[in-house]
């Protein structure tokens, strides 16, 4: 019971995972406002999955394992109170008798046993009934405790005053920072390595002020780290430098710092900078920054202004600046140390900020990107046109291979080729050495969004791999996947053969090693398949290069989590789910039969749940419609159940997605509502440049009535909702259409005029882009098409509304701006309108707390079953809830 955060070890021999504190415990130290070290904290539990035998210990804030070795395991404890003794509960060992259901104690080597009272006064802790317990000596401890245990014997090393704690990938050393004890004389701060073969430790460096970034090479023969260790506490400036330590070492050494070769002038080492070796271990990459100028102490606080000021020539609007401010007063550039020959290369600076390694670090060829003199546009682009060069990493020299480039760049594997999707020409394009080709000019379908309705231009399906020594490129259509020559000499060749397009059915690649880099000829290849007519889901096996065709093993109506293989056989683990069953956990060897090994959900089985259908009619621009029917479990066929219509954009491609009736951020609860004697409606909407609140209306009206002449639906009983871009779509319906007796519309935008240049302030961004480019679909701006955004804006339109409508727009809510919740209902208000507006005082876009989701919920049923069901009103709709009540009471009654 709570257990997370588990792993096997590589050898498969153990279980480790960590268990959560009770809640209800948790949850009573929140109430009485516990400090952190007060609070109940996490256990760790390790089984012996061949003895069953279980070793437990409680405050433990995090553990870490080898990702390739096995044997032992590091876990680092909660720091001790003053003068505390071990708890009870810290050292525990088991074995658990399966056949007979017992727990039978053990005692830990050198342990003494303690005997405790199962309930007593003062500090004595009531014994738990279900374990015994083992504890040492009380011992004083100023820090964090990290514990190295060897898993076969159960002997274990304590390290005090950890910092930080970093294994190797294959177990044979164990990188710790531990720290100076404040009130101890000569106590310093120290970088050690324990060797887990020797079961030796190793100082490598002693004393210092603060260290960042540790790093191992893959075979555990280097380390590398930032630290500073010269400066006072209180130094205005503080500078890192670069440390190295190699296998025979005796200890790490400088070998990077402001002064070094090959950094820029006014450069340092920066501590934020990302450190990793590559995959041959001959290079170290970390970050360098700018030299910051230091605070200026003299000035007094009380005297300085406190100004933004907005320029028309910045690179960023000053919301986006302030947002980032941290994020860029971090910011590093990516420099390399050649190891062998001890030198420097700057690959990335201010004006080439992005730099893309290849071949896991080893490349001849890096990529470096910059959007430099061209940010301005993201404004109303919603993106930036990028200047794209080749980095030779031996001497830092830079190439420019393409200049302002609008759509998106990556390397090859291998770093031969660099590759482009140009958002304008809609293909893409490699260059090698000075030439470019254009890779898809000769595939006969499209390689972008083929239902793109959007003003900007479409994006592509894309590249998903690379075949090995960059000998291929892999990508998508619509349908299908495609081989294609880098250089364009071959003709491209469908690895489907077409059966995708054919069919109506999306091929999609599945990888299952998660080391995987490359494709290689002869490969075993995992597609996911998915039936766009009937949206029935499964899987299709192929062999690369292979004589036959792709052969579909399953397609049934589910849904599919990603696939889990075991690392050397061939058998896989996966989710299943659809609308009416719960996800559960599967295995199978072939994807032809499978077998079944969870059952989470058999509670489900004594509620009125639903079912999940595809619902088809013509929309009123002339066009097919498709949406998702979903009805109870006790539907009958003749009689008229109240509707609510829920959209966003497209949803049906959904038909089988399980939904759990749990409180949601504060879209329609779907699965509760049905299980309540609604129909529920979610069309697919697709949309017209323009004219995104007619489209809206085309699919959504027209869905409701042609449901009403199937018969299900009481025309008189029909409600909307929406949230966001649908609480949008909400409340544009409502002032073009009397037919919904009930609506509720999520963080609605009312007055494109207003929301067209205002701030997304999550993000800082201006929502100019959103409109000309993006999901407002205006395709133009306020003053070319001033008519398309009166139109769309429900706010100019609000006399017509006969329809009742809450509103939710909350105070922080970073992309629609909550004045455009308080526009509209100021407007409603002040004709007569009945308008509710709930405002989740600190809330977001979506609602994260639970309570406020749990509340949103109760209003939505209320609110749905007094104007679709005749139910009594509850108080905050009839009477709302007066500012001096707030608090107190709810309006829930």
């Amino acid at each position: 019971p709570r257990g997370f955060e588990s792993v096997f070890t590589n050898d498969n021999r153990f279980s480790i995972f960590r268990i959560k504190a009770p809640f209800a415990e948790t949850r009573q130290a929140k109430i009485k406002k516990k400090k952190p070290e007060e609070m109940p904290k996490d256990s760790l539990v390790i089984v012996n999955l061949k003895t069953m035998q279980v070793f437990k210990t409680d405050k433990v804030k995090s553990y870490k394992t080898p990702e390739k070795g096995s044997g032992w395991v590091a876990y680092q404890k909660e720091k001790a109170g003053k003068d505390s003794a071990v708890a009870a509960k810290d050292s525990l060992k088991l074995i658990m008798d399966t056949s007979k259901a017992t727990i039978i104690p053990i005692e830990e080597p050198g342990v003494k046993k303690k005997k405790k009272k199962k309930s007593g006064d003062g500090d004595e802790e009531v014994l738990d009934d279900d374990f015994f317990y083992f504890a040492d000596e009380p011992v004083k401890d100023e820090g964090s405790s990290l514990i190295i245990r060897n898993l076969e014997t159960g002997i274990e090393k304590d390290v005090k005053n950890v910092q930080e704690y970093l294994w190797s990938e294959q177990g044979n050393i164990l990188l710790i920072e531990t720290a100076a004890v404040k009130k101890q004389k000569g106590s310093k701060s120290n970088v050690i390595i324990w060797r887990s073969i020797e079961n030796s430790m190793d100082t490598i460096s002693s004393g210092g002020n603060d260290f960042k970034g540790f790093a191992i090479d893959e075979r555990g023969y280097q380390i590398a780290f930032v630290a500073e260790r010269d400066s006072s506490e209180k130094a205005l400036q503080k500078f890192y430098k670069l440390w190295f330590w190699q296998n025979g070492s005796d200890s790490a050494q400088i070998v990077a710092d402001r002064n070094t070769a090959g950094l820029p002038l006014n450069y340092t080492v920066s501590e934020n900078g990302r450190l990793f070796f590559s995959k041959s271990g001959q290079r170290l990459f970390f970050g360098t920054a700018p030299v910051q100028a230091p605070k200026d102490t003299t000035l007094v606080e009380m005297d300085l202004v406190k100004l933004d000021i907005w320029h028309y020539n910045d690179d960023y609007l000053q919301p986006q600046q302030l947002k980032n401010l941290d994020q860029e007063l971090k910011r590093s550039y990516t420099a390399m140390l050649a190891i062998p020959q001890n030198r420097i290369v700057q690959l990335g600076d201010e004006e080439l900020p992005q730099v893309i390694v290849t071949d896991e670090g080893d490349g001849d060829q890096f990529v470096g990107i910059t959007d430099k003199g061209n940010r301005v546009s993201a404004q109303w682009e919603g993106t930036t046109r990028k200047d794209v060069y080749a980095i030779n990493p031996v001497n830092g020299n830079r190439t420019l291979v393409r200049k302002s480039l609008y759509g998106s760049v990556q390397a090859s594997p291998a770093g031969k080729y660099i590759v482009w999707y140009d958002s304008k020409a809609r293909h893409f394009f490699t260059w090698i050495e000075g030439k470019t080709f254009n890779v898809t000019a000769k595939v006969p379908y499209p390689v972008y969004d083929e239902l793109n309705d959007m003003p900007a231009d479409p994006g592509p399906y894309g590249i998903f791999r690379w075949q090995q020594q960059d000998e291929a490129i892999f990508l998508y259509d619509r349908y299908d996947i495609w081989k294609l020559d880098p250089q364009a000499r071959e003709k491209p060749i469908n690895i489907t053969a077409g059966q995708g397009r054919k069919t109506k059915v999306e091929y999609r690649y599945a990888p299952t090693d998660p080391e995987e880099r490359f494709l290689k000829q002869g490969q075993h290849m995992l597609f996911r398949v998915f039936n766009e007519k009937n949206k029935n889901a499964g899987w299709a096996r192929h062999i690369l290069g292979g004589k036959t065709d792709p052969f579909v093993t399953q397609s049934v109506p589910y849904v599919f989590g990603n696939p889990v293989k075991a690392k050397d056989a061939d058998m896989y683990c996966y989710t299943k789910e659809s609308y009416t069953e719960s996800p559960d956990l599967f295995s199978s060897g072939d994807f032809a039969k499978e077998t079944r090994l969870s059952n989470t959900n058999p509670q489900q089985a004594n509620y009125n749940w639903g079912k999940s259908e595809l619902f088809r009619w013509k929309a009123y621009n002339g066009k097919d419609a498709l949406g998702i029917v979903y009805k109870p479990d006790n539907f009958v066929p003749g009689k008229k159940y109240p509707l609510i219509v829920y959209f966003y954009e497209t949803l049906s491609d959904g038909l089988n997605n399980y939904l759990p009736p749990s409180p949601t951020p504060s879209r329609l609860n779907i699965s509760f509502f049905v299980s309540r004697g609604y129909i529920v409606l979610a069309p697919d909407i697709y949309y017209a440049d323009g004219h995104p609140g007619k489209s809206g209306y085309d699919y959504v009206v027209s869905g409701a009535r042609a449901l009403v002449r199937a018969g299900w639906v009481d025309s008189t009983k029909m409600g909307i909702q929406g949230q966001s871009w649908g609480g949008y779509q909400v409340a544009y319906i409502i002032t073009r259409t009397n037919l919904f007796s009930a609506a509720w519309a999520g963080a609605p935008v009312a007055n494109m005029t207003s929301a067209y240049g205002g701030i997304r302030w999550e993000s800082g961004l201006n929502r100019q882009f959103q409109y000309e480019k993006s999901q407002s679909r205006i395709g133009a701006t306020l003053w070319e098409k001033q008519s398309l955004y009166l139109e769309n804006s429900p706010l100019f339109y609000l006399p017509r509304v006969k329809t009742p409508l809450v509103i939710m727009s909350n105070d922080q809510d970073g992309a629609v701006p909550w004045y455009q919740g308080i526009e509209m209902f100021t407007a409603m208000r002040r004709l007569g309108k009945k308008v509710w507006l709930l405002n989740y005082n600190g809330e977001a876009h979506n609602l994260v707390e639970r309570r406020n989701r749990k509340d949103i919920q109760m209003r939505e049923q209320q609110y749905f079953d007094w104007l679709l069901k005749g139910e009594k009103p509850t108080r905050w709709i009839t009477d709302g809830v007066p500012a001096v009540l707030k608090g107190k009471e709810w309006g829930l009654e």
